[in-house]
């Protein structure tokens, strides 16, 4: 007779399946250590991700809201020349007279005639706004870079020029005149005793239009042919490209208008101002030039002069009429 009580099942069948039941639970553990494994792997890397894309946001909005640098030793957008170094000063045309002395031309008090003298009072101010890919930039500066720097070594002339930006579309893409500006102001601001001959050498070696014209690592080469000392403070600023910002917020101004001028803003380059009036002459024509600016420090000169203050006579006293 049969007898189904489990008490009676033989004891190693027991252990077996005691032996199953606990393999199954060490199975299930591992399954959840792997799941919890891959979790926190997957976990681990979107975290890494996250910050990854969370730094490269960070750097981007630092790029976009970093304030554009400006130059040092500018006014009003424009850099004084105050050296000549580096530039021959041959030139043909004469130097003009600044501001004419009067000088007495007749014995009659009170007559004197206002003639342009040596002598000077003050100085012609010349202001050049240039665009380094102008074609008519260098034409005037191969004409009047010796004539320039003669005015400025006689204290005849302030010279200033301003870098702009209105033909940076015609170099292939690479922005020269931009590019130009911002190695100009780099020069100006940490070597500014060689501006004058970079701008210089950046004019007269200008490069063709619709070509790509000098590389970054070309300008500060030639910054420092130049002249230009702290070389690697001058290479790091023209290679960086530090004030293309400024040069086109400095264009920008240009183009709305020119401080010190009766309305004169910024229609293309070379503009160049004798005492804030435009010269519409020839560029290449440093002749012309020189008359100009003659005319105009003479004209200023008249409008400032003072008439000469004539003697008196002295009343006479009673005494002397009447004798007493």
């Amino acid at each position: 007779m049969s007898n189904d009580d489990s008490s009676n099942v033989p004891e190693p069948n027991g252990r077996r399946s005691a032996v199953r039941e606990k393999a199954q639970q060490v199975h299930a553990q591992q399954k959840r250590a792997r799941v919890i494994r891959r979790t926190a792997l997957a976990v681990g890397a979107v975290a890494v991700v996250g910050a990854v894309a969370a730094g490269v946001t960070m750097a981007v909005a630092s790029q976009t809201s970093r304030p554009d640098l400006a130059p040092a030793n500018v006014v009003d957008d424009g850099f004084a020349v105050t050296s000549i170094t580096g530039v021959a000063m041959d030139s043909p045309a004469q130097a003009p007279e600044a501001t004419p002395t009067p000088t007495p031309t007749g014995t009659t008090a009170g007559t004197a005639t206002p003639v342009p003298t040596a002598t000077t009072a003050g100085a012609v101010d010349i202001r050049i706004y240039v665009d380094y890919y102008a074609p008519g930039a260098k034409e005037f500066q191969i004409a009047n870079a010796q004539q320039l720097s003669r005015w400025v070594s006689q204290d005849a002339a302030t010279l200033s020029y301003f870098p702009v930006a209105m033909l940076s579309a015609k170099s292939n893409g690479t922005k020269y005149s931009l590019r130009a500006a911002s190695a100009s102001a780099c020069v100006a601001t940490h070597s500014p005793g060689a501006f004058f001959a970079f701008n210089n050498a950046l004019l007269t070696k200008q490069p063709d239009q619709g070509t790509d014209g000098f590389t970054d690592a070309q300008l500060a080469d030639l910054a420092i042919a130049s002249g230009a000392d702290k070389p690697k403070v001058v290479r790091d600023c023209v290679e960086n490209e530090d004030y293309a910002g400024w040069v086109k917020s400095a264009t920008e101004r240009a183009l709305e208008g020119i401080p010190d001028t009766k309305g004169v803003s910024l229609t293309g380059t070379p503009m160049i101002l004798v005492n804030g009036t435009p010269y519409a002459g020839a560029l290449d024509d440093p002749k012309e030039f020189a008359q100009f600016v003659l005319t105009l420090s003479s004209d200023a000169y008249y409008r400032t002069a003072s008439p000469t203050p004539t003697a008196t006579p002295a009343s006479p006293s009673p005494s002397a009429t009447t004798g007493k």
